[in-house]
């Protein structure tokens, strides 16, 4: 069975496994997901992820979850963007998430990156999720 929207997969897993308190959470690979997790990693919000190859030719992710003093880093996670209503934004109308607390994450011609990251370098984009 095809996935209608795969990253908002992934952050729903990311989300169940926060609620459920366990450190490792696993989703299947693709290089959208990995880049988001570059910058969920580059931001502070996972400790780390692996890619795990399989035999068949298939791979998973390993994303590791963080926590500070028993409480998740990750308080809410979004997708805002999904495939039957995409949101562009210009760099101009890119959001702030709990007044600068927490991050957009963008598809930018440039990459995919953290808000302010986008803000620096002058362009916009669609946004992918937010997190807080």
């Amino acid at each position: 069975m095809s996935m209608s929207d795969p990253l908002g997969d992934m952050l729903t897993r990311i989300r169940n496994a926060i609620g459920r308190k366990k450190n490792k959470v696993s989703t299947p690979a693709s290089k959208l997901r990995a880049r988001v997790l570059d910058v969920m990693k580059a931001e502070g919000y996972i400790r780390d992820y692996a890619q795990v190859d399989f035999d068949n030719g298939k791979s998973e992710i390993e994303i590791e979850l963080k926590y500070f003093e028993g409480a998740p880093v990750i308080r809410d996670i979004m997708r805002v963007s999904k495939p039957g209503r995409r949101v562009y934004v210009s760099v101009k109308s890119i959001p702030q998430v709990a007044n600068g607390l927490g991050i957009a994450i963008l598809s930018t011609p440039k990459g995919v990156m953290a808000d302010h990251e986008a803000r620096e370098q002058n362009v916009g984009g669609e946004i992918l999720c937010q997190i807080f």
